[in-house]
């Protein structure tokens, strides 16, 4: 079921399933809606976790969460973490887990860190405290969207249109680059050891949108961490691997 909630001066879009009177929040990547990220997760977790309401939402300025389009200013990340909590406030929920993929997976970093009484659980993947040289000349490099795959441009542009998508992907880039230069690569690595909810790091161990380091970066960083890597999955492995991706998240919630 579609809702809409107004949060901070936003107009925010959210997808609610399952019926639980405890929560789980999924945060998108970039760009990302709840239906273009999570179809599989919207559709099967709440069998497993009969327990939880699932809520999956367009960040503001993404999917219906617009107008207006997002600001990519350098605290991007910190503003979507406020206004994921709030919507979860709104909604009822006085604690939460969160599953966060790729740039949802940095939301919910500093979330967990920023709030630690609010979130229960943390899942992560593809996600990364801060940008390295070689990530953010990727970024320049990825910039141009007709040199995508047909198949990886055609969810966005159903999304933003076949000359908005172009736009909005390199404000997302500029945004990327200016964090690189302004905060030196800093994301978010100030929260991590402030992060208590129990984490669980998913990675694909061919993900080419994030350099390896990351993951024992943040084991090493975060106190309480579990880790599962899919051989050979690449980014998307909540998508490629969902069944038993959906599995171990589950099982990991419920513990």
């Amino acid at each position: 079921m579609e809702k809409q909630l107004q949060i901070a001066g936003h107009k925010i879009n959210f997808v609610e399933a399952g019926s639980g009177d405890k929560g789980v929040i999924l945060l998108p990547g970039a760009l990302g809606t709840a239906w273009t990220d999570f179809k599989p997760q919207i559709e099967h977790l709440p069998t497993l976790l009969p327990n939880h309401k699932i809520i999956a939402w367009d960040p503001p300025g993404y999917g219906k969460s617009r107008p207006p389009d997002k600001d990519f200013g350098v605290d991007f990340y910190e503003k979507d973490a406020e206004a994921a909590a709030s919507l979860m406030e709104k909604i009822g929920f006085r604690s939460f887990s969160v599953v966060g993929w790729s740039d949802g997976g940095i939301t919910g970093l500093i979330m967990a860190g920023r709030k630690p009484s609010l979130v229960d659980k943390l899942v992560i993947w593809g996600s990364n405290a801060y940008i390295t040289p070689k990530e953010a000349g990727m970024f320049e490099n990825i910039r141009d969207v007709s040199k995508w795959s047909a198949r990886m441009r055609e969810p966005m542009e159903k999304v933003y249109g076949t000359e908005g998508f172009p736009k909005i992907w390199s404000a997302w880039v500029d945004g990327m680059i200016n964090m690189y230069k302004q905060r030196n690569g800093d994301i978010c690595r100030e929260v991590l050891d402030k992060i208590r909810a129990p984490t669980f790091i998913l990675h694909g161990a061919k993900d080419p949108m994030i350099v390896p380091e990351h993951v024992p970066y943040l084991q090493n960083s975060i106190a309480d961490t579990d880790l599962h890597v899919f051989v050979d999955g690449k980014h998307n492995i909540h998508l490629k691997y969902a069944e038993e991706f959906n599995k171990l998240v589950s099982d990991f919630i419920k513990k």
